[in-house]
């Protein structure tokens, strides 16, 4: 499609041809003759109903030539336009329209939000990491706790950290291809159980209390590869045997053979679904390319779960019932992640200027934040916990994950290592102001986290 070419101002020549006749015309005498062609008078009528027809595709054209653009797609000819419109040609008629049909801008559609949370998996997630507990009700009456529960929370300790470091490195892998995590999964989850039995093999005096360890880290090491996998419903269902025997502690004591089988029948149930799973992960087939991460890379976070560890087991020994509450808000703690990602992104969208983004950015940053710690103020009334302890380290571990999800693994580990320490220390050595260490340890790691996610996610780069 091109546009006509103007020859003079006025168009005269469109209308009008000249004949200059032959010969040396005499002084005064004028021997050009011209002929009148037949005129073009447009229909005012006509025109107006095209253009209230088509006024909703007319109004956001910035130029004519778009407006011809869609008279040709509307299949009009050049004897259609002279006969019903009275326009000498396409781009005359399309002038006309685009002068008549006041501009108008229309919004774009919403885009989908591309941080769109799975609620019933996010909300399963939690529940899946508090229904282990239940084996620790089934079998209370087989085990001491005051002897036996050292090498259990030990392994539980390193299987925690190791478990968050070899997450993020099949997660790095599953960029890849499935089959490269599934790979990495296949060697880290055996080592990692190996690694958290040898650790805590000093403290159970073996028998018994040895294979109890060794079963949790099992059962640790095969549910994170199901977790990372999304296999989220066959962990489920491979622990109904633990939620079928806590159900009917309250009317029925089921007996030594059943507090003990059936929390093993859970554990071969777990590592069955995990041997399924990681099969279809290695049939998938292999990516070309691809460089191996670096270990190092999944250093911070596997600290940052020991450090998380050592911040939960000393609320633990305290508020028991706290760490219940803690465990399952993990489920609404991952939504709000996804949410907080999803209106970053409509923030970005809404703001034109670096500040008004950064204003936004601790709008999103605040009412996220409180909506996780406001429904555990309830939980920890009704469980006897302190309500300070519980929020403050709660909002330390969600800002501290938020920050993670954008790639800045060292200084929520840093931060967290360094509350964990001096809480620790204090707890150890037995200090006058010990109950009240963890909550302002817990309160400054949230102050310099939250001051951290400012200046990094307050910046629009970070959610382009």
């Amino acid at each position: 499609m091109s546009g006509p070419m103007a020859l003079e101002p006025g168009g005269a020549e469109q209308d009008t041809l000249a004949l200059r006749l032959a010969g040396t015309p005499a002084r005064g005498d004028d021997r050009t003759l011209a002929l009148r062609l037949p005129g073009f008078a447009p229909d005012p009528e006509a025109v107006s109903r095209l253009a209230a027809d088509l006024a909703d595709r007319i109004g956001p054209a910035v130029h004519p030539y778009e407006v011809a653009a869609l008279l040709e797609a509307e299949g009009l000819t050049a004897e259609q336009i002279k006969q019903r419109y009275g326009h000498p040609n396409l781009f005359s008629l399309a002038a006309a329209l685009y002068e008549q049909v006041p501009r108008t801008f229309p919004e774009p559609a919403p885009a989908a939000d591309p941080w769109r949370p799975d609620t019933v998996r996010c909300l399963l997630r939690g529940v899946l990491f508090a229904l282990p507990g239940l084996a620790y009700l089934l079998t209370a009456p087989l085990w001491h706790p005051g002897r036996h529960a050292a090498a259990l929370i030990l392994a539980g300790l390193v299987s925690w950290g190791w478990g968050q470091a070899l997450g993020h490195r099949a997660h790095l892998r599953m960029a890849t291809g499935r089959r490269e995590a599934g790979r990495a999964l296949l060697t880290g989850a055996p080592l990692g159980a190996a690694l958290a039995t040898g650790a805590a093999a000093p403290l159970t005096g073996g028998g018994p209390v040895l294979l109890a360890t060794a079963a949790q880290s099992l059962y640790l090491a095969a549910a994170g590869v199901l977790l990372v996998l999304a296999r989220e419903r066959l962990l489920l269902a491979a622990l109904t045997p633990l939620v079928a025997g806590a159900a009917v502690l309250p009317w029925w004591d089921p007996g030594t053979s059943l507090r003990t089988g059936l929390p093993l029948l859970a554990l071969l149930a777990t590592l069955a679904g995990t041997g399924h799973a990681l099969r279809g992960a290695l049939a998938a087939p292999a990516a070309a390319g691809g460089a191996r991460p670096r270990l190092v890379w999944s250093l911070p976070y596997g600290l940052f779960g020991l450090a998380a560890g050592v911040l939960v087991l000393l609320e633990g020994r305290l508020e028991p019932y706290a760490v219940i509450v803690l465990t399952v808000s993990m489920g609404p703690a991952e939504w709000l992640l996804y949410r907080y990602r999803g209106l970053s992104v409509a923030a970005l969208r809404a703001t034109a200027t670096p500040a008004g983004f950064l204003l936004r950015s601790a709008a999103v940053l605040g009412g996220c934040l409180f909506a996780y710690v406001l429904p555990l103020l309830p939980a920890a009334c009704l469980t006897g916990a302190a309500p300070a302890t519980l929020l403050l380290l709660a909002a330390t571990l969600w800002t501290a994950l938020l920050l993670q999800a954008f790639g800045a693994a060292w200084p929520p580990a840093v931060i967290c290592l360094a509350a964990a320490a001096v809480a620790g220390a204090a707890a150890a050595l037995g200090l006058p102001a010990g109950p009240t260490v963890l909550p302002l340890c817990c309160g400054a790691a949230v102050l310099g986290l939250v001051a951290y996610a400012l200046l990094l996610l307050g910046r629009p780069a970070r959610h382009a």
